[in-house]
């Protein structure tokens, strides 16, 4: 089975028992075909057997004693992305430090979730709501007021803040975030083969929206299938309920057959 269809079923499953890390893994799969996933799920037991006690043991562990950070200096690396490559070079984004931060966490009995604030994701500790963590920024800990203040210095102090988006979201959710942080990633540097399989991997979470069809549509063009392109926009256009939208989806098919000239 193709690294996309391990992904499927790594997710395809109740949410209690999706494996989130194994899911991060079998995403980095698709770039290293060659990737042990047990393997690297052993990596991060054996950071938690040696991690200290305790939700500050855990922080001061993870990015004071080994160093993990944010990659300031590459933030569209897709390595960045990659958990297998943020466990290796101890760098990446704050989605994917805050991954590592909450699955060595599960395994020492530290209770933490994802809080995907836009343009930025922080952990909440689970025990004490109140108390927060921004991994990208080495571990440091904040409060609600900080999360607001830290939202305010990447997007500026005019938008306005929803509180609500303090609250910790899925498994599902936060997989669907790194899908959609490597297809930004890839297409802006045109790897169109690399946003094939990131976009095949994201419509098989569930609850992914059925245009996202339309991207992988896209991708397969560009790289000169012509053919398979019009036949997911075709797809797309029969489930797709809006008259208008299914016009459009078939003339993008029609134009798409047309390349093959």
């Amino acid at each position: 089975m193709d690294a996309p269809g391990r992904f499927a079923l790594a997710v395809n499953r109740p949410e209690a028992s999706i494996d989130m890390a194994e899911a991060c893994f079998l995403i980095a799969a698709n770039v290293y075909p060659d990737l042990d996933v047990a393997t690297q799920l052993r990596r991060i037991d054996a950071l938690a057997v040696r991690c200290p006690p305790g939700f500050d043991g855990l922080r001061r562990y993870l990015f004071e004693g080994l160093g993990f950070h944010g990659n300031t200096e590459r933030y569209d690396d897709p390595r960045n992305s990659l958990l297998n490559d943020v466990l290796d070079r101890r760098v990446g984004l704050p989605i994917t430090l805050s991954i590592l931060t909450i699955e060595v966490g599960r395994r020492v009995g530290v209770p933490l979730a994802g809080v995907g604030m836009p343009a930025h994701f922080v952990v909440r500790h689970e025990i004490e709501p109140r108390l927060y963590v921004d991994a990208f920024a080495g571990g440091e800990t904040l409060d609600a007021a900080g999360c607001r203040a830290r939202f305010h210095e990447i997007v500026g102090p005019e938008v306005p803040f929803d509180p609500a988006w303090l609250k910790p979201i899925s498994t599902l959710e936060i997989l669907s975030r790194v899908l959609a942080n490597l297809k930004n990633v890839y297409t802006q540097r045109t790897q169109w083969h690399n946003v094939e399989w990131v976009v095949r991997c994201r419509l098989s979470v569930p609850g992914c929206p059925a245009e996202e069809r339309r991207d992988l549509a896209l991708a397969i063009g560009e790289q000169g299938r012509f053919e398979e392109a019009a036949r997911e926009l075709d797809l797309l256009a029969r489930i797709t309920p809006d008259p208008e939208a299914r016009h459009t989806l078939t003339g993008e098919a029609i134009t798409m057959r047309a390349r093959l000239n």
